[in-house]
């Protein structure tokens, strides 16, 4: 997690309790498993049902009102508004499938890749910063030449062996691995029209044949070009956009060798344009110049990493979020905004599934501790 904080031990404990394996309490690269993971996500749903709780799918947050400077309500709009599951019964819904939900307290729990609710936020006048972030390609070996780089001789005896790689280039720009998934798949994890973008993921087993990793380059905030709050996530737009079209424009991930990329990239070909390489044409100048820099000093503790034949995807351009949504740091509120509560990796506080799990107990206790103030103001 790259994080020290009380609450991990508690967010594994629950992972557990709803159905992870028991060995994610004790190791030290805890791994859940994609399909232990879908499960997981769902008895927690129903858990939170048993208790009362409601849970709406195809809405969408629409806009937020305020009164006196605190929340009130939650502009909402049921996609499919034909099903009347998609709201509570007891509000009326609009013609076009929208309704007005009361609240006083609204965790926005962003994804990364929650782009309409970016630009909702800064078009109500959210206070919003631009935020460095990471983009590359996922690079894959079989499973094999990692164990064997890895464990030597022993590696028939051992499970699948991961890595995790840094480097520091000569201008400064940072290289690592991220999200190092062993025996697991490249997965194309595009959300929007004209646009792709890759992932990876492992089951529970890690059996399958290939390794995976994404292996990004540092993006910092004077590469986008602009100073709009939004540019980074235009900047991610832009990229995914190439990738797009140099994948054949039928939402096929962009793919290539190690080899081929770094040809390209060296003969000076302008990215961007057509060039020989899909991959490397759909990344800035500056990413794909890293990644040929750093894949000999990977290779160099990786035996084999920068074997020619590697296979590149691309492009991984959402490993965190683009934005920062700043909230005040003793109630954790947005700034400005009473009742709202920024949280996780896509208000830009976290970097997966655990950090942002830990973001949201920390709000979750703010909101507990201002209402337990309330009461005990009520009752004097």
């Amino acid at each position: 997690t790259n994080i020290k904080d009380p609450r991990i031990g508690f967010v594994l404990e629950t992972l557990h309790r709803f159905g992870a394996d028991e060995d994610i309490l004790y190791k030290q690269r805890p791994h859940v498993g994609t399909d232990v993971l879908r499960l997981l996500v769902k008895n927690i749903r129903e858990h939170i049902i048993s208790l009362g709780g409601d849970v709406f799918f195809q809405s969408r947050l629409e806009g937020l009102n305020f009164k006196d400077g605190r929340l009130v309500s939650a502009s909402v709009s049921a996609i499919g508004s034909e099903n009347s599951g998609l709201r509570p019964a007891s509000l009326e819904m609009t013609e076009k499938g929208a309704y007005e939900l009361p609240c006083e307290s609204l965790v926005l729990a962003l994804g990364h890749s929650s782009r309409d609710s970016f630009r909702m936020l800064h078009a109500s006048g959210f206070h919003i910063e631009q935020k460095p972030f990471s983009i590359g390609v996922r690079v894959r070996h079989e499973q094999e030449l990692i164990n064997k780089a890895q464990y030597g001789s022993f590696a028939p005896l051992l499970p699948p062996a991961d890595y995790k790689l840094s480097a520091r280039l000569p201008n400064g720009r940072g290289v690592y691995t991220f999200c190092m998934c062993p025996g697991g798949e490249i997965i194309n994890a595009s959300s929007e029209e004209g646009r792709v973008c890759t992932n990876g993921m492992s089951y529970r087993a890690r059996d399958g044949k290939y390794a995976n990793s994404g292996l990004l380059v540092d993006v910092r905030t004077e590469d986008f070009g602009s100073e709009h709050p939004l540019a980074g996530m235009y900047f991610q737009e832009k990229y995914e956009s190439l990738a797009f079209l140099n994948g054949g424009g039928d939402y096929s991930l962009p793919k290539t060798d190690y080899g081929s990329f770094k040809a390209a990239v060296y003969e000076g070909e302008a990215l961007g344009q057509r060039v020989k390489d899909p991959v490397a044409a759909s990344l800035p100048r500056f990413a794909a110049e890293g990644i040929c820099e750093a894949m000999p000093l990977f290779g160099r503790k990786i035996k084999g990493f920068d074997d020619p034949e590697t296979v590149f995807i691309g492009i991984e351009s959402r490993s965190s979020s683009p934005i920062r949504i700043l909230r005040d740091k003793n109630t954790l509120e947005a700034e400005g905004f009473q009742g709202v509560y920024p949280g996780g990796e896509g208000a830009g506080y976290a970097g997966g599934i655990v950090s942002a799990a830990v973001d949201g107990i920390r709000i979750a206790e703010k909101i507990i501790e201002r209402f337990m103030h309330s009461a005990q103001l009520r009752s004097k």
